[in-house]
């Protein structure tokens, strides 16, 4: 396994981490501290990658009391900076900074020690739109269908403002994005909304009025 500490490449086997990246969430634009947990004693330089392996070109940067300067490689962007705590920090943090993260203590002995981690980062879900078949129907004879348009995976149903309840004649698609109610009956009139959401943010629709005849 070849890795870099402040410029200079060497190779090291494989073993076990003692200590880990603190897997981090963040919304996108936010300015994100990657941190690490069980430090050890007699750190000299702290190296970070991007990527799945420590390969150089996955090779962000390093600083450490031992560093001369700071060595940044292909991967670091302008926005990472290490800390000499060990952090990694990453300005306006983007999707494309997601993935795994590995630290590498190089210690006082010349031990090495590897830490990993996850980084996901997530958009603020956009409003979604709900669109009905109709919004005015007779009951027990009509039937209605209501379609969530959004790209988000996460899709709940409100029923005037709390979790929908469903009945046996209410249907989800596979999906969740399109609601049947077939038949229709009076206690089902009132305002129905699909709410969206990821890890971090959630919104829902404009709320969309069904009025039952009876």
């Amino acid at each position: 396994m070849k890795i870099s500490s402040c410029g200079s490449a060497f190779w090291i086997p494989h073993t076990t981490a003692r200590f880990a990246v603190v897997s981090t969430i963040a919304l996108e634009g936010q300015d994100v501290i990657l941190r690490i947990k069980n430090r050890p004693r007699g750190v000299t330089v702290f190296s970070w990658y991007r990527g799945l392996d420590l390969n150089y070109s996955n090779f962000i940067g390093s600083d450490g009391w031992r560093c001369r300067r700071y060595v940044t490689g292909p991967e670091y962007t302008g926005r990472e900076k290490v800390q000499l705590d060990g952090s990694l920090i990453i300005r306006n943090v983007t999707v494309w900074d997601r993935g795994i993260y590995i630290v590498v203590a190089t210690l006082l002995n010349a031990e090495r020690k590897i830490g990993f981690g996850r980084l996901n980062v997530y958009r603020p879900v956009s409003v979604p739109t709900l669109l009905a078949s109709n919004t005015t129907v007779t009951e027990n004879e009509d039937a209605v269908v209501m379609t969530c348009y959004t790209d988000e995976i996460f899709i709940n149903w409100l029923f005037n403002a709390t979790s929908l309840r469903l009945s046996t004649r209410m249907k989800l698609s596979e999906d969740h994005r399109i609601l049947t109610i077939d038949p229709v009956r009076r206690e089902d009139a009132g305002n129905y909304q699909c709410k969206v959401s990821n890890p971090i943010s959630s919104t829902e629709s404009v709320p969309v009025e069904l009025d039952v005849k009876y």
